[in-house]
């Protein structure tokens, strides 16, 4: 190898180096460890995903800099702290999430189907979970009988669906997320 190759992958490998300094550590990684891994994790209000998936926590890629982290589930106290992300480091926050008291029936079951797993599910406005906690015949929300608005978001925050519903007594209702 000539003098002149050397410094030309020299050169590279240190461009290569430096590009991935600029433009791929501007992201560090938030793990969430919760009383409940059905908690949805919002940062900065933004739905970003649950807190685990079968017991495992997730992660996610958050801009480096100072966040809100919230926890919402329906089932608990709202969480929220402020964390400071920083570049190529994997930040943890765990929470202990408080228990709220345990609603009486008769309920309605309020099913969801829909291609994207983890898309947020709001019941006015509300967050209460992500479609693949509601999507099979053995799973379902339960909630009094009534008028609902159910709102579907993909992870992406792209639009999802809102559908108005009518829950009855010992009945589910299914809400497609394709809004079928």
């Amino acid at each position: 190898m000539n003098s002149n190759s050397i410094q030309l992958r020299l050169a590279a490998g240190i461009l290569l180096a430096a590009g991935s300094l600029l433009f791929g550590q501007q992201t560090g990684t938030l793990k969430v460890k919760a009383t409940t891994g059905r908690a949805g994790v919002f940062v900065d209000d933004k739905y970003v995903g649950p807190a685990g998936n079968f017991g495992v926590a997730r992660s996610y890629a958050v801009a480096a800099g100072d966040h809100t982290v919230t926890l919402r589930e329906p089932r608990y106290e709202v969480a929220t702290t402020h964390v400071t992300i920083v570049a190529g480091k994997t930040l943890t926050v765990k929470q202990d999430m408080k228990m709220l008291p345990v609603p009486k029936g008769p309920f309605g079951r309020l099913r969801t189907e829909g291609p994207e797993k983890f898309a947020a599910v709001y019941i006015n406005g509300a967050y209460m979970g992500h479609v693949d906690e509601f999507d099979n015949f053995a799973q379902g929300l339960l909630l009094p009988p009534g008028e609902y608005t159910v709102k579907i978001v993909p992870e992406s925050g792209a639009s999802g669906i809102e559908q108005k519903v009518d829950l009855k007594a010992n009945e589910t209702t299914i809400v497609h997320a394709s809004g079928k």
